[in-house]
């Protein structure tokens, strides 16, 4: 798993019949000090993530095993909101202070 910063949405109206009604958003890695990473990642949302929203997301086989994605093509998968992140007893991230 992968902690992600929500930078925007995909759209396709021509793609693969089982990624009907998928939610695609475009995804921007977050490093352990909260650094955004030049890498980026589109991944099927599956729990309502908004833009720039902190996110969870699997990767690989993983995002398969969520109910519903058995049988899609997708390689990442939103999983969380994040509301927090610490490190070392230090907050990185708190969605509670990125919202005031």
């Amino acid at each position: 798993m992968q902690i992600a910063k929500v930078r925007g949405t995909v759209v396709s109206t021509q793609k693969d019949p089982n990624l009907r009604g998928v939610k695609l958003l475009l995804l921007q890695l977050v490093d352990e000090e909260g650094r955004i990473l030049p890498k980026y990642e589109v991944a099927a949302d599956s729990v309502g993530a908004g833009v720039d929203e902190w996110v969870l997301v699997s990767c690989g086989s993983a995002a398969r095993q969520i109910l519903g994605n058995e049988q899609r093509p997708v390689d990442a998968a939103v999983i969380a909101i994040i509301d927090t992140v610490y490190v070392e007893d230090r907050m990185i991230y708190s969605k509670k202070e990125q919202y005031r």
